[in-house]
């Protein structure tokens, strides 16, 4: 079986999403999202639901001009829509596309260096936006989450010195525990008195700069 040599999948689903499968982002689609601003834009619409570009811009710290172009450069490429029924001429509101991105990288001949490179800046700033959430959720979650919703959080790291093929069955195994407990939760509307929760989990072998620094040549 062919391997990748690096796949991201970000699900960031909205209601419904788990209907209309998973997007794999193709070249065009990746160049068009390879934007810090495009991305944070995704993630606001994913994590915190439908916005004007007046509220995104608010939310994000730019302006609203910039917010609504890269608004429209999104909705081009089928990364976020209108929503039906809301807003007016004036106001719009946006919605992220109900599907699951899959941002693939490729192995080095199966993708072009941009295309790499755009898929990398996206994982990066994806990244930079999930770090950023979890250490506001270190730094002031006590001071602005209710106990009970603190007790009910965690924050876990496991170390582990696993094979290749021992990775690949945690993998899969958590992907079983997403369709079985998690995708349900996505198949609803959000009841009374929910709030956005993300749940992180990273399975990856460490680089370790000594074990994996490359070889010296032996001197002759």
């Amino acid at each position: 079986m062919q391997r990748s040599v690096c796949k991201a999948i970000f699900v960031i689903m909205t209601e419904q999403s788990t209907t209309r499968g998973v997007r794999r982002v193709d070249s065009t689609g990746l160049k068009a999202l390879a934007h810090p601003l495009r991305v944070a834009i995704v993630d606001a619409l994913s994590t915190f639901g439908p916005h004007t570009a007046s509220g995104l811009a608010e939310r994000l710290g730019e302006s609203s001009g910039a917010t609504s172009y890269h608004l429209r450069q999104l909705e081009k490429h089928d990364f976020v829509r209108e929503v039906e029924g809301r807003g007016n001429s004036r106001e719009r509101w946006w919605e992220r596309v109900p599907v699951a991105l899959e941002v693939y990288t490729g192995a080095e001949d199966e993708v072009s260096e941009a295309t790499r490179t755009a898929g990398q800046l996206i994982s990066e700033q994806w990244e930079r936006n999930r770090s950023r959430l979890l250490a506001d959720f270190i730094e002031r979650g006590h001071e602005t989450i209710p106990r009970d919703w603190l007790d009910s959080s965690t924050i876990e790291t496991v170390n582990l010195r696993i094979t290749r093929d021992e990775l690949e069955h945690l993998v899969e195994a958590y992907n079983r525990f997403l369709q079985d407990n998690v995708i349900p939760l996505l198949d609803r509307p959000a009841p009374e008195g929910s709030r956005a929760v993300q749940v992180h989990f990273n399975a990856f072998p460490v680089i370790d700069p000594i074990a994996d620094r490359p070889e010296q040549p032996k001197a002759r």
